[in-house]
Order: structure tokens, then C-alpha cells, then sequence
């Protein structure tokens, strides 16, 4: 194997980068499609929710293969099977292909999503390993905020807006296999292959780092469901914003205050990490409620950062707590239980908002979502407070 170096970095996660962009993608694009094949709200949301299965059941089914199979080959089966989603988006007529588009979709982004982790941080030259896992983190959360941008923009101001995203995404895609091809493999082959699936366990020993921490997790990432999945129908039918773009702009302003969080996450003190992004957290999801109770953009752009700002800091003082805590043996299977937690987070909820908003309307359980999502991050606050009385005691 040769050494790995600037370039192979920069290569894998520029694939990283595309993989997760393409996943979010068609975000602004679901009013159309419920305009073209007449279908409602509540199918965008299961459409999102097909994407999430894909994402968990693929963590759970391939998360170790890399490790056998080597960081390479999952990498560029990943990017194949994205390659496959935007093919099947362009060949799209019915919402069957839709659902079958975005399994794939999210097939790619659960192998994705820990291979492409570790293989950014193998591939940093020494002198980039310090930030390294900053890189991967940051490179995940801005593709998917980069996705509804891009693919607004191109609906709203080119041509063929349901295939354009797609056939430049396809391109992108390709490039990106050729350029994985290129980069040297990080992970020894065992002699005796053996795949199995990725086992979820907490220890003991963990879980009272880990409970409090998967809240906040939880809590953080049903915002980005939120935003991913539901943007589109507040900001065109509260708001009555009809440009693509905006819808595009309004979810990438979360992204930005998400990747922000983590980068900024260095200069807060370790301990009031986990605890102070809670409450971020908290207060930006207030206001991402008053936004849809006053149908307001400009609270919606301010909740977004500060929520995004929010969902930064946890996700990130989060995992690093868990991971901190866990057994050597064991961290591989601890993370990728968070990571579950993670992506169920982001479409269980946003499921539910769907199913009570044609109880009791569009807005009241948008409010309603905001509310309750913000007396979990300061639930999880409570426990890391109480956890941490305890051990002093």
C-alpha cells in the first residue's frame, strides 16, 4: 500500500462530499413531484422515511465490511449505488421508482456515512491529522445542507428542473469513482474474510453517558429532519414563498450553523459542551417554532442558525463522549448504535409531524413538534446535570 497523502484526502472526501449532497438533493424538488404524480404531503414525508430505512438498515447490515473488505471497495460501491438513485430519478414516472430512488439513495449514505469517516481520517497526511475528524464531520453535514441549495437553484433557474440536479449529480458521481480508484487502500485484507452485520450494543458501563447523549442527539437531528423533509411546506404553504431557491436557502442556513457548531466546538470547555448545546439547541427550536406560529422568514432563518448552531455542538460533544467512554473493543459497535439512534431521529418524527398536521393543521403541529423537541434537549440537559451531581457525590 502506498502511503496516504493531500491528494487522496481531498479525493475521498470530495466523494464524501458528493454521495451526502446527492442525498439531499430532492428536498426542494417534492412539490413538484406531488405536482406531477398528484400525490400529498404525508407521501413526501414517507419518501423520507424510505430514505432514513435505507441509511439504518444499511449502517446496520454493511458498518464492518470496510474493515474486512477494505475502505476502497465500500467506497466505491457506495458511490455505485448512488450513481443508481440518480439514475432511477431520471428514469422516474411514478412514485414506486420515487421510493426505489431513494432507498438507494440511502443505501449509499448509511455505507457512506462510517466508511467514508474512517477512510478520511487513514487518508490525512500527518500534519492534517489533527483535523481530520473535523473534516469528515464538517464534509458530511455540508453536503447535505449543500443538496437542497443546489438542487433549488437548478429547478428554479434551468431547465428540466426534475432531471438537471440529477444528471450533473450522476456526472459528479462518476468523476468521484474515478477519483476514489485512485487513492491507496488504508486497511490490510485478513487472510479469511468473514462479513456479518453491525451489532448494536450500550455497556453498561456507557449508558449513562450514552442515554443523555442519544437525547440530544435525538433532539438535534429531528431539527434537521425537520428542515430536510418539512421546508418545503412551510416555507411555501405558511409562508408563501413559491421560489425553489428559498426553500433551498432556508435549509442550507442550518447546515452552515451545524458544520459552525463543530468547528467551534474547540473553544467552549469540554465540560459545558454537551450541557450548553442543549440549550442552544433549546432556544433554537423555540424559535423555529414562533417562526411557523407567526409565519415568519427572517425568525426561521434566525432559528435555523441557532438551532443548527445547537444540533452542532451535541452531535459532535455527543459522540465524542460516548466514544470516549467506550470499552477499545467495543467502540465500533457503540458508534454505529448512535448513529441509529441518529437516523431514526431524523425521520420518525418528522413521520409524525406529517400524520398530526392532517389532524390539527400545518402549523399548530409545527409549533407543537418545536415545542416538544425542545423539552428534550433540555431533558437530556437535566440527565447530563443529574449524572454528573452524582458522580461527584
Amino acid at each position: 500500500m502506498s502511503r496516504p497523502d493531500r491528494r487522496s484526502f481531498c479525493l475521498v472526501s470530495l466523494a464524501f462530499l458528493i454521495v451526502m449532497l446527492g442525498t439531499s438533493l430532492p428536498t426542494p424538488l417534492y412539490p413538484l413531484y406531488a405536482q406531477q404524480m398528484g400525490f400529498s404531503r404525508i407521501i413526501i414525508t414517507v419518501i423520507f422515511a424510505v430514505y432514513a430505512i435505507g441509511v439504518i438498515a444499511a449502517l446496520i447490515g454493511f458498518g464492518s465490511w470496510s474493515d474486512q473488505l477494505g475502505r476502497k471497495r465500500l467506497l466505491i460501491g457506495g458511490l455505485g449505488l448512488a450513481v443508481i438513485s440518480d439514475i432511477v430519478f431520471l428514469c422516474s414516472g411514478d412514485l414506486t421508482l420515487l421510493l426505489v430512488a431513494r432507498l438507494f439513495s440511502g443505501f449509499s449514505a448509511g455505507i457512506f456515512t462510517g466508511t467514508a469517516t474512517v477512510a478520511i481520517i487513514e487518508q490525512a497526511p500527518p500534519a492534517w491529522q489533527k483535523g481530520a475528524t473535523l473534516t469528515a464531520t464538517v464534509t458530511n453535514v455540508m453536503g447535505l445542507g449543500l443538496g437542497p441549495f443546489v438542487g433549488g437553484l437548478l429547478a428554479q433557474y434551468g431547465p428540466m428542473p426534475l432531471m438537471l440536479p440529477f444528471a450533473l449529480h450522476l456526472l459528479c458521481a462518476v468523476l468521484a469513482v474515478i477519483g476514489v480508484t485512485r487513492v491507496p487502500e488504508t486497511v490490510d485484507r485478513p487472510a479469511h474474510v468473514r462479513l456479518h452485520r453491525q451489532r448494536l450494543a450500550v455497556p453498561d458501563s456507557v449508558r449513562g453517558v450514552f442515554i443523555p447523549a442519544a437525547i440530544a442527539g435525538f433532539a438535534g437531528t429531528a431539527v434537521l429532519g425537520l428542515f430536510t423533509a418539512a421546508a418545503p411546506s412551510f416555507v411555501r404553504e405558511l409562508l408563501g414563498i413559491q421560489n425553489l431557491a428559498v426553500v433551498g436557502g432556508v435549509v442550507i442556513t442550518l447546515f452552515i450553523a451545524s458544520a459552525m457548531g463543530q468547528a467551534l466546538l474547540r473553544f467552549v470547555p469540554e465540560r459545558h459542551r454537551l450541557t450548553g448545546g442543549c440549550v442552544v439547541l433549546a432556544l433554537g427550536v423555540a424559535l423555529v417554532g414562533a417562526s411557523i406560529g407567526f409565519a415568519s422568514l427572517g425568525l426561521m432563518l434566525l432559528g435555523a442558525t441557532v438551532s443548527g448552531l445547537g444540533q452542532g455542538i451535541t452531535l459532535r460533544a455527543g459522540l465524542g463522549e460516548v466514544v470516549a467512554q467506550a470499552p477499545a473493543r467495543r467502540k465500533g459497535e457503540i458508534t454505529s448504535t448512535y448513529f441509529v439512534v441518529i437516523y431514526v431521529a431524523i425521520s420518525l418524527p418528522v413521520v409524525g409531524l406529517e400524520a398530526l398536521s392532517m389532524l390539527i393543521g400545518l402549523t399548530a403541529a409545527g409549533v407543537l413538534f418545536a415545542a416538544l423537541d425542545a423539552v428534550l434537549a433540555l431533558a437530556a440537559r437535566s440527565l447530563l446535570v443529574r449524572r454528573r451531581a452524582q458522580g461527584k457525590a
